[in-house]
């Protein structure tokens, strides 16, 4: 089987770096806003002054990005699962109310 998608390199910096990025067309805005997060994040870390190096500093944000993306996770999966009890309730009501 062939790809048949195309790339293009994106130029993104992150913390005074730059970058270019192969990216499958149609997703340059994703990757340029998940730059923009990165290189945020990094320097938040780095102004901290408590870490100091690059490769650390990287560790770190991703360390951080990984908790907050499992949190975010774990109030989804909580918010689906009380919203599936809620349309079973409501569903239950419904039945009952058409079997009078």
């Amino acid at each position: 089987m062939t790809n048949t998608s195309t790339t293009t390199n994106i130029s993104v910096h992150i913390l005074d770096k730059e970058y270019q990025i192969a990216c499958p067309e149609g997703e340059e805005q994703s990757l340029l806003e998940s730059a923009r997060l990165l290189n945020s994040k990094m320097i938040e870390i780095r102004q901290s002054g408590k870490i100091i190096g690059i490769e650390r500093i990287a560790v770190m944000t991703a360390l951080n990005l990984s908790n907050e993306l499992i949190s975010a996770n774990k109030d989804l999966k909580k918010s689906t699962e009380q919203t599936k009890k809620r349309l079973r309730i409501l569903t239950e009501k419904v039945e009952q109310a058409l079997t009078l």
